[in-house]
This record gives C-alpha cells, sequence and structure tokens, in this order.
C-alpha cells in the first residue's frame, strides 16, 4: 500500500509539487498538470525538465492523470475520439520515459439532451475504448476508468456494461471515494437520485484498481457539468472514505491512495501569495490528516 496525490492541487510548479510530497514522506505522484497545462500537453523540453528533476529528487510518478476521453469531450463528435488517441499517444511514450504502469482516462462526456438509452452512441465510445485499451496492453500500462461524470459512470447498469465489453486485463477502475456525490444515477424515470459513494464502492470493488480520495457534500447543481460541491478533509463529508477504505483493506487491498482535495485549487482564478500558500498548505495538511485516517482504520481492522 502507497500514498500519493494529484500534487498540482498544492502547486503548478514541479518544484512544490516535490517538496510538498517530500514533506509528506512520500514517493510518489499522481501527475496531472505542470504549470496549468496536463503533463501530455507540455512541451517535449518542459517534460524532459520535469522527468529530470523529478528523477534527482527519488520521486515517482505512479499515474497519469490524463484528459483522455474525460468529461469535457462530446462522444457526438468525431473530434473528441481523434484528439483522445492523440493525448494517449503521446501519454504512452512520456509514462514509458518516466516508468508509470498506469493512466487515469474516463468515457467521454454526458449529452445531458439525450436520454440515458442510446445503444449506438454506446457502440462507438465501446469500440474507442477498445481500441485505446488495446493500445495500453501493447505498451504493457493500464487505462483506468474512472468513476467520474462521464458517460458510463452515469448509472451502475453503464459501468456493469462497460467492464463486461471491455474484458481486458488493462482495463481496470480507478473509484473516487467523492465523485458518485455529484453524479445522477441516470437509471429509470427522472427526476433521477444521486448516486452514493457506498452502494458504487459495492457495484464496483471487484474491479477497483486503485482509489482517489476526495469528500465532501452536494450542495445545488449548476449550468455547468459540475455541480457545486462543499469539499472537505477525508472523512468529515459524505463519501463514506472511512467506511469504504475499511472494507478495501479488510479484504486486502494493498495498492495506493491518492487524495485528490479539491477544497484550495481553483485552476481558472489568478492567485494571489495567500491563495498559493493556503492551497500548498491545505493539500499538506490532507495528507496528513489522510494518513493519521488511515492508521486509524488499520487499527481497527486489525482488531476484527
Amino acid at each position: 500500500m502507497y500514498y500519493t496525490g494529484f500534487a498540482d492541487e498544492a502547486a503548478d510548479s514541479i518544484e512544490k509539487q516535490i517538496k510538498v510530497t517530500k514533506e509528506l514522506g512520500w514517493e510518489y505522484i499522481e501527475s496531472r498538470s505542470i504549470e496549468g497545462l496536463n503533463l501530455t500537453d507540455i512541451s517535449d523540453e518542459k517534460f524532459e525538465e520535469v522527468a529530470k528533476k523529478l528523477n534527482e529528487a527519488g520521486i515517482k510518478v505512479n499515474c497519469f492523470g490524463s484528459a483522455v476521453a474525460n468529461w469535457g469531450k462530446d462522444p457526438r463528435e468525431q473530434e473528441s475520439f481523434e484528439k483522445s488517441m492523440e493525448e494517449l499517444k503521446r501519454a504512452i511514450s512520456r509514462m514509458q520515459r518516466l516508468g508509470s504502469k498506469m493512466i487515469r482516462g474516463m468515457s467521454y462526456g454526458i449529452p445531458k439532451d439525450l436520454s440515458p438509452d442510446n445503444p449506438e452512441l454506446e457502440e462507438k465510445i465501446i469500440d474507442n475504448l477498445k481500441k485505446m485499451t488495446k493500445m495500453c496492453e501493447d505498451a504493457g500500462l493500464i487505462y483506468l476508468h474512472e468513476n467520474c461524470m462521464n458517460y458510463f459512470s452515469q448509472s451502475y447498469e453503464k459501468m456493469d456494461k462497460l467492464i463486461s465489453e471491455i474484458d481486458s486485463p488493462n482495463f481496470k477502475i480507478v473509484f473516487d471515494t467523492g465523485n458518485p456525490l455529484m453524479a445522477d444515477n441516470r437509471m429509470g424515470e427522472t427526476p433521477y437520485e444521486k448516486q452514493t459513494s457506498w452502494e458504487a464502492y459495492q457495484h464496483l470493488k471487484d474491479h477497483i484498481h486503485y482509489v482517489h480520495i476526495k469528500d465532501g457534500a452536494f450542495i445545488k447543481e449548476t449550468d455547468g457539468i459540475f455541480p457545486e460541491m462543499d469539499y472537505c478533509y477525508p472523512g468529515d463529508g459524505n463519501g463514506e472514505v472511512r467506511k469504504i477504505i475499511k472494507d478495501l483493506l479488510a479484504n486486502g487491498y494493498d495498492g495506493g491512495f491518492s487524495i485528490e482535495p479539491h477544497m484550495d485549487a481553483v485552476y481558472h482564478e489568478d492567485r494571489d501569495n495567500n491563495q498559493v500558500d493556503a492551497r500548498y498548505n491545505t493539500y499538506l495538511e490532507y495528507g496528513k490528516r489522510f494518513m493519521q485516517l488511515m492508521e486509524e482504520i488499520k487499527s481497527e481492522v486489525e482488531e476484527d
């Protein structure tokens, strides 16, 4: 078992991302963005600089937090598929350079103006994901599908179908404890109820290869993709973090836990020094609290 996290929520620069990781005593970063650009999108020169600094610090990238097939890509548009294939190709070579074995991907956005019953669209998405999973297979890598605001995470039925259809040892699930809280369970008739973290976990537990730690509470819907949420430290919200982790450990899970606080990471806003310090300190505190929570849960598992 090991700890890691989206260190871009602590700082934009690779130097400070490394600093906060080492301050926590960790060896890994789940790399997503450097100076506001995804690791797959920075220049070759910048990537080599990042790779060198990581190597010198003894920090490894355990997983690429890519934007491949993410919630911002409409599956009705061919451009979405083409862009994701290009992103994955770039990511694979960079993953091999860093020795990373996992890439976080999704299954494209949810067209909210369509009903959940779209067999033709689903077939198109699945066909594309099979091609990308095959690319990962050939490179010895794992495509991790996150239970985020993407097409096949819109209901438990959809996730069951996706796992069954892909059917590859290189296609796994990364489970985020906080994501179900903001996602509609799009089955049956409207209005849909929100998913719950524990129920989502129960449906996916046999396929979970990696875990993201996020916690909070749903506030209200917005006009955008994501609802308004109140994010908090792990164990303080509605993500049933303690219950899920306890069940994972009790059943032998020995993989990574990656923190994704979302508490002070507002990517689109300019930041003054106070905001920069707040992001760093919140990430650091989040990591410390999560490690403490893990120790408590481990003790509970040992006592049971």
